[in-house]
């Protein structure tokens, strides 16, 4: 399984990237919409995780060339704020899998994307 994050704060994706590596992902992380579509552009990411609070619309920008690059992928949305709250990610977002509170037990977000892993695609993992 490959894992893409896309965080600024690079404790927290290092924090998550650790658990992660621990159930036996391969992440990739990138702390800008430059970045996360390079990795796009050259890894089979499975799943993103993705936090909502990316300069302007980036998060959003992020996802749509997620499905249209790796569109087997889905996508997990964190978040600190209460504004996609309604459910309306998933009208902005095709892909989109999850939201989650960006205060997520670390254990418990590496435990949402293996679900998602293992159901975006048939033989999904690591070549």
């Amino acid at each position: 399984m490959q894992v893409l994050i896309v965080e600024r704060q690079e404790s927290l994706a290092e924090v998550w990237s650790r658990h992660l590596q621990r159930m036996g992902a391969e992440v990739v992380v990138g702390a800008d919409a430059e970045r996360a579509i390079r990795a796009l552009n050259q890894h089979p990411i499975d799943v993103l995780v993705i936090n909502l609070s990316l300069d302007e619309d980036a998060a959003l920008a992020i996802s749509d060339y997620a499905a249209y690059r790796r569109p087997e992928a889905k996508v997990i949305f964190v978040t600190s704020k209460t504004f996609f709250s309604d459910g309306s990610i998933f009208q902005h977002a095709t892909n989109a899998a999850a939201m989650l509170p960006q205060d997520t037990p670390p254990a418990d977000l590496a435990a949402v994307v293996q679900h998602y892993a293992g159901t975006s695609s048939e033989g999904s993992g690591v070549d």
